[in-house]
């Protein structure tokens, strides 16, 4: 059964949630605040971590900080509906993906499911993806960038996957967002553009000094075929 672990200090959301993603086949543990939510987050017992941004004490983004550094877990924020701040931030700091608050169970978990369902369908078949110093393994989830292991979490990875395998050719927000992210591009959505800048930093320029992957204004993004 799928481990869940929720971070939010709201007991009676917690308890609500439990019950319907137990029908939905999944195990869910709530903890309530932000430094038992970490030390659980990164014991390995779990596949994907539910995060409230608005937590006492220790805030939901400092919780996430420090997961990212010991795990590159699954992290699902919830987030203050209409807050770009958080949701960016979020992004930023390594979180999946975002739901705004108050959302319907039903939401939370076809969300849950679209990262998971991303983690366990590599979109090539074959066992490494090689483009100019890039290299990837998406059996094992491995990232290396002129033989150096790259820290992404899993939606950095699925973006940059499609991006390699679509190298040369651009491809368009909504696509990517389908296949890296599990689900349909949501009007005024950034994550896409704050995932792809999070890749960027972390794997360097070419040795021409320009990024690997490309703007293509009004269209989408571009992986430079070396």
């Amino acid at each position: 059964m799928t481990r869940i672990l929720l971070i939010d200090d709201d007991v009676e959301l917690a308890g609500m949630l439990a019950e319907y993603l137990t029908l939905e086949g999944f195990d869910l543990v709530a903890v309530h605040e932000g430094e038992t939510g970490r030390q659980e987050a990164v014991s390995g017992n779990y596949d994907l971590v539910v995060l409230d941004v608005m937590l006492p004490g220790m805030k939901g983004i400092e919780v996430l900080n420090r997961i990212r550094l010991d795990s590159q877990i699954p992290v699902l924020m919830l987030t203050a509906k209409g807050d770009d701040v958080d949701r960016i931030v979020g992004l930023e700091s390594g979180a999946d993906d975002y739901v705004p608050k108050p959302c319907t169970p039903r939401e939370l978990v076809a969300r849950i499911r679209a990262i998971l369902r991303r983690l366990d369908s590599p979109q090539h078949p074959d066992d490494k993806l090689v483009e100019g110093p890039l290299a990837l393994w998406p059996k094992q989830r491995k990232a290396q960038w002129q033989g150096r292991v790259l820290d992404l979490t899993s939606s950095e990875f699925n973006l940059l996957e499609v991006l390699v395998i679509n190298a040369g050719a651009i491809v368009g927000k909504k696509e990517l967002s389908e296949k890296g992210l599990g689900r349909p591009l949501a009007r005024f959505d950034r994550s896409i553009d704050v995932h792809v800048s999070s890749i960027r930093q972390k794997l360097g320029n070419l040795p021409d000094g320009r990024s690997c992957i490309l703007t293509v204004r009004g269209k989408g993004y571009l992986f430079v075929k070396v």
